[in-house]
């Protein structure tokens, strides 16, 4: 175990759709990444209505690792609902996220996990956008630049994979149901006044199939939550959310 984290504990959430050839992958990425460093850890595999093996292939890993636990939905929930039944469920310290298509590369990861405690959250960033497509990066640079121009804060980055105390995330509503979940828990985090710090990580290229955050009806819900957001933050209950958060250099 880590010297820098002796009794920490960590609740890793990965929502899965159709992943039959990246879910396994997923979880020995996140094993690795987890290592020595927490006490204990659990990871909340979520098959959200799965049309193919993504089901079997979690239930299959969780008989064979008891800190592996599987909900498997009736239907598809969306990320939001998955993300939100997470934390609930969650019985660890520390609260993340891993996707199930396991794009994100264990190293990144690593980075991530070893600034647990430096900050109050940890915020991971994409630091090699140009392996994306051109529209890809257009429409993620468009929305951290919206995200940070309507609610006064200057991210890098929203929908990576972010470390929470689990008794912050207990603090903030989490209705949205879409991917735009991720970037409304730290807008209300941050502007609530927690401190953050923000890790580069390389994102890799998927092995199976095609990402699903950027189907049309997953933008029109990101576009739906963020002016709800606004209206919460900014005037409806602005008063509690003076923005005063406090930014963290990650050490080198």
């Amino acid at each position: 175990m880590s010297a820098n984290s002796p009794t920490r504990t960590l609740s890793v959430i990965i929502p899965a759709l159709n992943e039959e050839g990246n879910l396994a992958g997923a979880v020995r990425t996140v094993l690795d990444a987890i290592g020595d460093r927490f006490t204990d850890y659990e990871l909340l595999i979520f098959d959200d209505g799965s049309t193919d093996s993504t089901g079997k292939i979690a239930d299959e890993l969780a008989a064979c690792n008891p800190h592996i636990r599987v909900s498997h939905n009736p239907g598809n929930k969306g990320f939001g609902y998955n993300y939100g039944r997470g934390v609930e469920l969650a019985q660890m310290e520390y609260v993340t996220w891993f996707p199930g298509d396991n794009e994100a590369p264990g190293e990144g990861l690593r980075a991530i996990l070893e600034a647990v405690g430096s900050a109050d959250i940890v915020v991971g960033y994409v630091s090699n956008p140009h392996v994306r497509r051109f529209g890809r990066r257009f429409i993620s640079a468009s929305y951290v630049g919206l995200l940070n121009l309507l609610f006064g804060l200057r991210l890098r980055y929203y929908n990576g994979p972010s470390v929470h105390p689990r008794k912050l995330l207990l603090t903030v509503p989490m209705h949205t149901r879409g991917f735009g979940c991720l970037a409304a828990t730290l807008v209300r985090l941050l502007r609530s006044g927690n401190g953050y710090v923000e890790v580069p990580y390389a994102t890799g290229i998927r092995q199976h199939g095609g990402t699903k955050a950027f189907m049309v009806k997953n933008i029109v819900s990101v576009l739906g939550a963020i002016a709800r957001l606004f209206w919460e933050v900014r005037v409806r209950d602005r008063h509690k959310y003076p923005g005063a958060s406090q930014r963290t250099e990650l050490q080198t």
